[in-house]
């Protein structure tokens, strides 16, 4: 039986030479070393034939005799490996190609190609594998496909079959996946069908009555209020059943929570049907917009009565689904700007946010099924937009992760007017996400039932592996980029064959006709009937137009200034939060250096010792923690801090194991989260923006590496953080750390640009702070945190230190923390004793003022009773009213000078210059020291800036020499 089983498998393997074999020889080797390595295929033959031989001689075909080549020569009903290997390839190909040959465009133009070269479709014929359909009828299905449908039984069944799967108007792509389990898992939910939810009657009947709506909709308003931007959804219709389905499909799994995150195409669509937004509230945005051929492309400024408000298509909405007796599932549509994809990051930190429990201490609980994000995404803005990779590649970390997004591309195959060959360098819009193994399903938005089962299937997905997962819905835009385009400008042959398409509600009535799932005059009366009770709400709403009179709308921004707040700590309560947070594990092993430097933090509050900043941010968190509120803290090195300063998570140097002291805190009644971020800032900045607008009640604070990394985050600085009160009405206490401060360390990593966000302050929108002291850092955090969740809440943009971290003149006494406050308007003690001699005052802000305050001791004292130095900490809102006190006090005043260590045209003198216009007399002279104008923020040149610092303070300082430079 040994002989008759050998000379099997030698006339076997003598019939599989050249590339084959070797291919053959590899995969072996990996089959020795871990047999599971393999294709389960590929191993079940070395599992029956073992080892190819090494000696395999290869055959000459010239000399094959006939008995030689004959079937029963190779095995009786054996095919040769070969064969078998062609046949498993062939299979492997149609899963990993067959998108290419899908039926998933609605349109497709003839000369239309891909990037890259024409497609290649011969992985479909059999002929490329040098098979026939008899060799593939001669190999049992279990030798080419494991876990095949009990139906299939041969290599020519499982061809067909697969074909059939992965060619239709579902294509999908996941061989970029690592994992196998995972892998595994897609392939049987594909192809056992799973997939195809066999719709009912009454369901067909309700989606095709679903698509009447969505369509009828769009054509009332195109016709009702012509020439209007609306962005419609036409083309990409099944956009809001399949929303429909999704959340009929979370309520199933309980899920509180829908984050919806998209841009205009087919936004009002969605508000009006998944959101419930009225009809009648559409219609008065409509109608009360301006003219559009006066405004540019993007613009309407909607109702505009007294403050900013925004467009139709940005705004966002909320709603309530009750979807079970004791289950209620919420639905939130994020504002949304126009640049685009920027909404990504804050949806998913809203998501994050509403996931998390944080009311006990340590880092919150998280329960990822209680909250679902859904972006939409424009296929042209998805691969163009940076700040899509940067949100994707939160999806994995653990400061981020939210158990996975459901990403949507709503295809319209073109970008504005620019075809999709000239916007991207890859074959789909999609494939961005394959460096982040995220599955990606293509599916014919013309084949709706089709896009409900992908749906189903992206949520199963997200459900069992908490990853994302991306839809790549693919139709077409029926009109132009907005319904004032003439798309046929620039793409007439497309939009010919746009113009005789079908509407997706016909296409598919026809189909349910030709069913015989309802009949033609039905769906021509369901049609009838959307459009009349558009008409009659339309009707309605223009008769109660008509009689009253419009009342100016107020937004709800900040109109009162920051409410006087108690941030003072008793100092037995510092006292014994300190002695706490210089503990940890008995076996902890603190990296020496570190650990000498913590336990002298037991010993500040000594009489003559000083708090210095770390220490003082360390105090306030602790206390803020104590008074319950949740604090969230994430940066690039936050966790110890960009300058070695922070150290709130500790690590055994023997054993890198993390400690957070703050966790640990018997006082602490709330959850205290810190991450160090990604090499990101604009989606970074974007999550915990939108974390800080979910939860309200925490203090949220982003630290940048140095204050100039802000800018590769500033759409989310200006298009959120700084006009979200106005434009939506959405509030926000987050806090942003910039480290600011000319130290000779060139153009970049000196300034914040604070100049920016003083050009952007209005409405009591933010506060843009600038301290010198430790005492005023723990004083204006822990008042931060006590606005958060009140109607007082707003951002809080912080200048923060950089040497100035460890300068002994920044370190406060721990009674500036238990009897003080924060301080807008700071005085330099030694300045102003004599308020009848002083002719100077000098007022500034951040560092200079410390390098004021080291040279001030230079001076003799008569020529300080000249001077008086006041440091303008918070810079906005403007301390008018400490202003003027601190004017009144100095009759004899001559002159008042701004210094700034800023370029004249940057920092804040601009902004103090307007602000001094109110408060400065008439005839006192108001004088500026500083640097010059520059186009760059400082010089490169270390000793040049030594040079320039020095001549701004003696400048500043000689009462004789003043005046402008």
């Amino acid at each position: 039986m040994s002989v008759m089983k050998n000379t099997s498998q030698k006339l076997v393997w003598e019939q599989f030479y050249g590339p084959n074999l070797g291919y053959v020889y590899d995969q072996y080797e990996k089959y020795i070393e871990n047999p599971d390595g393999v294709d389960p295929t590929i191993k079940a033959l070395f599992d029956e034939l073992g080892a190819p031989p090494n000696d395999t001689p290869k055959p000459n075909p010239a000399t094959k005799t006939k008995a030689e080549s004959s079937p029963s020569a190779q095995t009786t009903n054996q095919p040769s490996i070969s064969k078998v290997v062609a046949g498993w390839k062939l299979l492997k190909d149609i899963r990993t190609f067959g998108h290419v040959a899908a039926e998933i465009k609605p349109i497709k133009l003839k000369q239309q190609a891909n990037p890259g070269s024409p497609e290649d479709l011969s992985f479909l014929n059999i002929e490329t594998y040098n098979l026939t359909k008899e060799k593939l009828m001669e190999m049992p299905v279990t030798w080419l496909w494991e876990d095949a449908p009990s139906h299939i039984q041969n290599g020519w069944e499982a061809y067909q079959y697969l074909k059939g799967v992965y060619t239709q108007t579902i294509a999908y792509e996941f061989e970029h996946i690592h994992d196998r389990e995972e892998r595994k898992w897609l392939e049987q939910y594909i192809e056992h069908k799973q997939i195809d939810s066999k719709q009912t009657t009454n369901q067909r009947i309700k989606l095709l009555e679903r698509l009447i709506q969505v369509d009828s909709f769009e054509k009332f308003l195109h016709k009702t209020f012509v020439g209007q931007k609306r962005f419609s959804i036409e083309g990409l219709d099944v956009l809001v059943p399949m929303l429909d389905k999704l959340i009929e499909e979370s309520g199933k799994a309980q899920t509180d929570n829908i984050m919806i995150g998209m841009a205009h195409r087919g936004r009002l669509n969605v508000l009006a049907h998944v959101l419930g937004k009225p009809y009648e509230l559409i219609f008065s945005e409509f109608h009360h917009s301006p003219n559009k051929d006066l405004i540019p492309s993007e613009g309407s400024r909607g109702i505009n009565y007294g403050w900013t408000g925004d467009v139709k298509y940005h705004l966002g909405a909320d709603r309530d689904v009750k979807d079970a007796p004791n289950h209620t599932i919420h639905i939130n549509l994020a504002n949304n700007p126009s640049h685009l994809e920027f909404v990504n990051p804050v949806v998913q930190g809203k998501t994050r946010a509403s996931q998390e429990n944080r009311e006990l201490n340590g880092f919150p609980k998280q329960n990822k099924q209680a909250s679902l994000s859904v972006l939409i995404h424009g296929d042209a803005a998805f691969p163009g937009e940076g700040v899509v990779a940067e949100s994707l590649n939160l999806s994995k970390l653990k400061g981020y992760d939210t158990g996975g997004t459901i990403h949507i591309i709503a295809n319209n195959m073109i970008g504005f007017t620019t075809n999709f060959e000239d916007s991207r360098s890859t074959k789909y819009s999609s494939d961005l996400a394959k460096g982040y193994e995220i599955p990606i399903i293509h599916v014919n938005a013309d084949d709706p039932e089709r896009c409900l089962d992908v749906i189903i299937f992206a949520y199963e997905y997200r459900k069992k592996f908490n990853k994302d997962i991306l839809i790549d819905l693919m139709g077409y835009r029926r009109y132009g980029h907005n319904e004032m385009d003439d798309p046929a400008a620039t793409q007439p042959q497309l939009y010919e064959m746009i113009n005789k398409h079908e509407r997706v509600f016909e296409k598919y009535g026809h189909e349910l006709i030709a069913k015989k799932v309802l009949s033609e005059e039905e769906a021509k009366q369901k049609q009838d009937n959307a459009e009349k009770n558009l008409k009659t709400i339309y009707e309605k709403y223009m008769e109660e137009e008509n009689s009253k009179s419009q009342t100016p709308l107020v937004s709800k921004i900040i109109i009162e200034g920051i409410p006087n707040i108690n941030t003072s700590v008793p100092n037995n309560f510092l006292k014994t939060i300190n002695k706490s947070l210089s503990k940890w594990p008995e076996k902890f092993s603190v990296y020496p250096k570190l650990e000498r430097i913590l336990k002298r933090r037991e010993t500040v509050f000594a009489e003559g010792n000083k708090i210095d900043w770390a220490l003082a941010e360390t105090l306030a968190f602790a206390t803020i923690l104590a008074d319950g509120i949740p604090i969230r803290l994430t940066g690039q090195d936050s966790e110890r801090g960009t300058f070695a300063h922070r150290h709130l998570v500790l690590h055994d140097y023997k054993t890198n194991e993390a400690f957070v002291p703050l966790h640990h805190i018997p006082e602490a009644k709330s959850s205290f989260s810190i991450y160090n971020s990604p090499l990101s800032e604009a989606a970074v900045l974007g999550y915990e923006y939108g974390y800080s607008v979910k939860a309200k009640e925490a203090l949220v604070l982003w630290e940048a590496q140095f204050g100039d990394f802000a800018n590769a985050a500033q759409v989310i600085v200006d298009q959120f953080i700084s006009s979200g009160p106005a434009k939506w009405g959405q509030k926000s206490s987050l806090v942003m750390l910039l480290p600011h401060g000319f130290e000779g360390q060139g153009p970049e990593h000196s300034s914040a640009r604070l100049e920016r966000f003083l050009q952007m302050s209005a409405e009591n929108n933010w506060i843009v702070a600038n301290v010198t002291s430790a005492a005023q850092y723990f004083h204006i955090l822990r008042r931060q945190a006590l606005l958060t969740g009140t109607e007082g809440a707003r951002p809080l943009v912080l200048m923060t230190p950089k040497s100035l971290l460890r300068h002994p003149l920044t370190g406060s006494p721990s009674s500036e923390l238990s009897n003080g406050h924060f301080q807008p308007i700071l005085e330099q003690e030694g300045t102003g004793t004599k308020p009848e001699k002083v002719k100077r005052l000098i007022l500034c802000s951040g560092k200079v003022a410390v390098d004021l305050a080291v040279e001030l001791e230079q001076l003799p004292s008569e020529e300080k009773e000249l001077l008086h130095i006041a440091r303008i900490e918070q810079l906005y809102p403007f301390p008018k009213k400490e202003m003027n006190e601190l004017i009144g006090r100095f009759s004899y005043l001559e002159e008042v000078i701004w210094v700034q260590e800023e370029p004249r045209n940057m920092g804040p003198w601009t902004f103090i210059q307007s602000n001094f216009s109110e408060v400065v007399q008439k005839d006192l002279k108001i004088g500026y020291i500083g640097r010059p104008k520059r186009s760059s923020p400082a010089t490169g040149d270390p000793v040049i800036h030594k040079q320039e610092q020095s001549m701004i303070i003696h400048d500043a300082l000689q009462f004789e020499k003043g005046g402008e430079r």
